[in-house]
């Protein structure tokens, strides 16, 4: 009943945005191709990608025969018209959301004969997946159940062993961590072999299941935040053997991953305590750690020595080169290292600000790779690259946006020293370039300023079609770079630099201090507003709490705010792993600092907060919803005379990642924006009022 009665009054807030509302929704529906592809990529005998259909809230994930190397689209771009010669739908997620208020598709793995494939599938929003193999030529559909039971069986992970025969997925334990792998053969029949191949009891471990490139290994990954270990089992060796080998043994504090390729593994490491990750190999051999040495280029010189200057983040063995992925001056970049001579390229673009990352990638035989590249101004392309040079470059596809003109809008990527005097903060700002001239001539304009700042996490400079609606009423978008997120390399995240355990507060200050440069250069309190999600809400949490009267308006989106509270139970799901980036509460020197943060204890009386706008979901469990009805209580209870209202909108029917259905997810992004351009008086015509408070 609470609940739905926050519901109600937030509507009542709002309720002469209804016209404001329809215009934000029929805008971003206006500025996507509803009916669209993703780039096909290859694997095997076919080309792999999904659609999606004007009408259709869900993807449909698709292939094609593969004839050649290379493909040729004429689509005419109905619906009914296939992207690729003989295209079929091996699944539909329209299909199966059928009757569903909700329904989030994890992973879809195809079999080794490529006649089946292996998916989740997730109907409430609690983030516990149902796992299912499904014969693409036939359509049989299988649930798969917990071995001698008519429990479904809820997974986190799932491959494919050497053939059609074996499956390995991964279960959770009762605080939703993923901390078991089992093999399961005979998995058709009603009484299938399952082996539990290897665990993890201790909580603070997130386990996962990954296989490698040239499909020779499955991989078991145990990590925290900070200590990781790896083991392996051969696929050629599963049918006779169920005992794991560890490539090698945890150390405190030593971080690895690692691929298989020419018969080595490549490991990234922070071992010896390294600011960033190294690149190193090792013989395919268990126990291994003893033998790890860098990888060097052709004069003898470490690619990734795990310094300062890059970090390293994903490696991908192919058969002539390893792909790597990381950081350079704050932007996310891709090398080329060819294996044979042990020259190393760094891809260059245009632009000075942008993000950039390997597609998804099936196949180690390969002469080139695919790279996706966007940045706050372009839309999203695909961009086939050689691997011997990269200056041969094909456009696969570039994202369409209906009625946008890049020439209307820039960007800028600016530095904003922090409190501590030595700190520059990376900061990222879209505009439209009229909007932007104002400030040139002297004028203060509306600005939204949105930050995370959490788990080494980076907030990329990329390109979302739905900021457009901002930028075209007049307002500045700026993403602020804090400490606490990995944009400048680990050590931006960790101790005693960072914004992590002892050094939190960093984050929330850098975030407050950005806010503070743009009050004084290019806006005021009264038309500067902030966001953030999930840590990022923690963020928002305590900004306001520092500075209240910085901000006009405040969205917290399921924002993690009781953070004393609920580090302290175990019990909940989730977070004894979370001690090892917050700090145990239980500990005194953390429950102190902990204390001087939290959002819930440090709520300030007789100070006028921001109107604030907090959402949850019911099934989340990651932040419970009981978080943010209580920090939207406690706002209201210590400032009951302010005139900026405090409104909660909960969705009954999702968890932590809202709406799964994309057109509600549209409408309720427009309810959120909506509140936002209201409390900030930009959208007075649209609304038939100059002013949504109560």
């Amino acid at each position: 009943m609470h609940l739905k009665a926050e519901n109600e009054y937030s509507q009542s807030v709002t309720s002469h945005l209804k016209g404001l509302q329809e215009n934000l929704y029929n805008e971003f529906l206006s500025s996507i191709q509803e009916t669209d592809y993703t780039t096909p990529r290859p694997r095997g005998n076919y080309w792999y990608y999904t659609r999606t259909f004007k009408g259709s809230s869900y993807s449909a994930y698709c292939r094609a025969p593969k004839t050649t190397d290379t493909y040729s689209i004429d689509w005419d771009g109905t619906k009914e018209a296939p992207i690729l010669r003989g295209e079929e739908i091996y699944l539909d997620v329209n299909v199966l959301a059928k009757d569903k208020s909700y329904c989030s598709v994890g992973r879809v793995k195809t079999s080794p004969s490529k006649k089946l494939i292996a998916y989740s599938v997730d109907y409430s929003g609690d983030e516990k997946y149902e796992l299912h193999v499904k014969d693409i030529s036939t359509g049989e559909d299988v649930a798969l159940k917990e071995g001698g039971e008519d429990k479904l069986l809820e997974i986190d992970g799932v491959t494919w062993g050497k053939d059609d025969s074996v499956l390995y997925y991964m279960t959770m334990d009762e605080q939703h961590r993923p901390f078991r792998l089992f093999q399961r053969k005979n998995w058709k029949s009603d009484k299938p072999t399952d082996t539990l191949l290897k665990e993890d009891l201790d909580d603070l471990f997130w386990c996962g299941l990954y296989k490698s490139l040239d499909e020779k290994f499955v991989f078991f990954e145990s990590a925290s935040k900070e200590t990781s270990e790896v083991w392996y089992l051969s696929t050629e060796d599963e049918e006779t053997v169920t005992e794991m080998k560890c490539v090698a043994p945890r150390r405190n504090k030593v971080l690895y991953e690692v691929e298989h390729g020419h018969g080595k593994w490549w490991v990234w490491t922070n071992v010896d305590q390294t600011p960033n990750m190294k690149l190193m190999t090792a013989p395919a051999e268990p126990d291994s750690a003893n033998n790890w040495e860098l990888v060097e280029d052709t004069n003898g010189v470490p690619l990734f020595d795990g310094s300062l200057s890059k970090a390293l983040d994903s490696v991908t063995v192919l058969n002539t080169h390893v792909v790597v992925q990381g950081r350079e001056g704050g932007i996310p970049r891709v090398w080329f290292y060819d294996i044979a001579s042990k020259n190393i390229k760094r891809l260059e673009f245009d632009e000075t600000a942008y993000d950039v990352g390997l597609l998804s990638h099936f196949e180690a035989d390969t002469k080139s790779v695919a790279v996706s590249y966007d940045s706050m101004v372009t839309p999203p392309s695909s961009i086939d690259i050689s691997l011997d040079d990269d200056t041969q470059r094909t456009v696969l596809k570039s994202k369409v946006v209906p009625g946008y003109d890049k020439d209307l809008y820039g960007c800028d990527r600016l530095e904003v020293l922090s409190r501590d005097g030595k700190t520059q903060i990376p900061v990222s700002v879209v505009y439209r370039k009229e909007t932007m001239e104002k400030v040139k001539a002297g004028e203060r304009v509306p600005v939204h300023l949105y930050g995370y700042g959490s788990y080494g996490a980076c907030i990329e400079a990329d390109f979302r079609s739905t900021r457009l609606p901002l930028l075209n009423r007049g307002m500045i978008y700026v993403i602020a770079h804090i400490r606490g997120g990995g944009e400048m390399g680990r050590q931006w995240y960790e101790e005693p630099e960072g914004g992590k355990y002892l050094c939190k507060k960093n984050t929330f200050n850098d975030f407050v201090d950005v806010g503070k440069w743009l009050a004084d250069k290019w806006t005021t309190p009264e038309i500067l507003s902030c966001e953030g999600r999930s840590a990022g809400g923690l963020l928002i949490g305590a900004a306001i709490n520092q500075a209240p009267q910085l901000f006009r308006v405040a969205i917290l989106g399921v924002p993690f705010v009781d953070v004393v509270c609920t580090m302290t139970d175990s019990t909940i799901p989730l977070t004894s792993g979370e001690w090892v980036e917050w700090g145990n509460p239980n500990e005194e020197k953390y429950h102190q600092y902990m204390m001087e943060y939290s959002p819930m204890e440090n709520v300030q009386e007789g100070k006028q907060y921001p109107s604030c706008w907090l959402t949850g979901g019911l099934h989340d469990p990651r932040v419970a919803y009981w978080e943010p009805a209580k920090f939207t209580a406690t706002l209201r209870h210590a400032n009951p005379d302010s005139k900026n209202p405090i409104c909660m909108k909960l969705d009954l029917s999702a968890g932590h990642f809202s709406a799964s259905d994309r057109y509600k997810y549209y409408r309720e992004l427009a309810y959120d924006y909506s509140f936002l351009l209201d409390q900030m008086n930009l959208a007075a015509s649209e609304n038939g009022t100059q002013n949504g408070t109560l």
